[in-house]
């Protein structure tokens, strides 16, 4: 185990790291590099998550009161300026009311030139960070995320993440929010409310409301303008694991120090999570290297075989191939093997890589029906630990496993 202290000064860098290999025991290492902060999720003493952030850069989840710059009304698709570099793009779907997708459809027809004009003000919020050839993508639908609840202050409905499995649980949850959200606002309840009593969600909901009231207020004058400023990605992964067993917190740099120690005060967890500071939290970990080989294209299994992972603008890409592995007795053997394996490295990848959007896995072929129901099945049970949003489609005609994953943090 790491030697315990609540904060280890520079004065003290000299004393051991190590990472503790204990059962749902998790560490947060934090490293400054190059104007980027690097965030690593060590579970069971292995490296489970990565994230980076260009400080300053990240527009994901910020709100702003923009100007609709011009709209192209055959694309259903408007542009805005909310003073950023680029222009910003809204689609017709999130420029209207959100529904919950899971129990009502749309079937009214609209013209997203009906709903919005060019030089007036728009409340939006970003979704998906600008890239070196898109600006960012917004919506109307926004939504403040605490503990225990996403607060959807412009819906009316209430839904909840879908790894609550529990019936009972999903019903006392929802009976919960029912009671104590505002009048005509929504909720998602997430993982993490299982077992939470009322007063916890309460409290967490009230700080959200505040937020909310706070933006709200702000005129909408002198427009375009930030108006909410989300969280970093280092307090963004606190809200999601502060009720996780962590064990330490590693950080190098007197800011992202800061920045930890106030959200753990915040929390009330100062005296219960260690922080440790050190010179270089990647190197002392150890696991440089292993950060660096996530940005290799190719990843070989133990069986010999290996998968590769190709990004592009629309979709990620991944391929099976046996290689080196002809240790089964048949074609069909080998396939569902390396398949087999193959399918919990490709798992283990989605996280590490923060892999989100729409995802192509070309599977050996096999030709027994019976073989791939089980890939399919073990694709679906290694992605239940699995923090982010994911939907597994299955196979298509063309034997091309479908499935897309909401990203967390990942810049992209």
């Amino acid at each position: 185990m790491i030697i315990n202290f609540n904060i280890i000064g520079a004065d003290e860098k000299n004393l051991p790291l190590q990472l503790v290999k204990e059962i749902n025991v998790y560490q947060i290492l934090v490293s400054r590099k190059n104007e980027k902060n690097i965030i690593a999720l060590i579970e069971n003493g292995i490296l489970v998550e990565k994230y980076e952030e260009t400080i300053g850069k990240r527009l994901e989840g910020n709100i702003y009161i923009g100007k609709v710059q011009n709209i192209l009304k055959k694309m259903q698709v408007a542009f805005v300026d909310m003073g950023e570099e680029k222009n910003a793009f809204i689609h017709l779907k999130d420029a209207l009311p959100k529904v919950d997708e899971k129990k009502e459809q749309r079937t009214e027809i609209h013209e997203i030139n009906s709903i919005l004009k060019v030089g007036m003000p728009i409340l939006v919020q970003v979704k998906r960070d600008c890239t070196s050839q898109k600006g960012a993508r917004i919506s109307t639908h926004i939504n403040l995320t605490g503990k225990y609840i996403v607060f959807l202050p412009n819906a009316n409905f209430i839904t909840t993440s879908q790894k609550i499995e529990n019936a009972k649980e999903k019903e006392r949850l929802v009976c919960i929010a029912k009671k104590i959200l505002p009048t005509g606002t929504g909720a998602i309840i997430r993982t993490s409310a299982i077992n939470k009593q009322e007063t916890d969600l309460k409290n967490d909901l009230d700080i959200l409301i505040d937020k909310w009231n706070k933006i709200t207020q702000m005129k909408l004058k002198n427009y375009p303008k930030l108006v909410y400023k989300n969280d970093s990605l280092i307090k963004k992964l606190l809200t999601d694991l502060i009720e996780k067993e962590i064990e330490t917190i590693i950080v190098d740099n007197k800011e992202n120090l800061e920045e930890v120690s106030q959200a753990l005060k915040e929390y009330g967890k100062e005296n219960q999570i260690h922080i440790r500071y050190v010179s270089d939290a990647l190197k002392e970990a150890g696991i440089e290297e292993k950060i660096e080989k996530l940005k290799n294209r190719k990843i070989w299994l133990k069986c010999g075989g290996f998968i590769t992972i190709d990004k592009t603008e629309a979709l990620t890409a991944i391929d099976v191939n046996s290689a080196k592995f002809t240790g089964a007795k048949d074609l069909e053997t080998t396939a569902y093997m390396v398949n087999l394996e193959a399918t919990d490295e490709i798992t283990r990848q989605l996280k590490l890589r923060d892999i989100g959007g729409i995802i192509i896995i070309d599977y050996i072929d096999m030709l027994i029906d019976g073989n791939k129901q089980k890939i399919q099945q073990r694709l679906i049970q290694n992605l239940k630990t699995d923090r982010a949003k994911t939907q597994v489609e299955g196979f298509t005609k063309l034997n091309l496993m479908e499935l897309t994953r909401k990203h967390i943090c990942n810049e992209e």
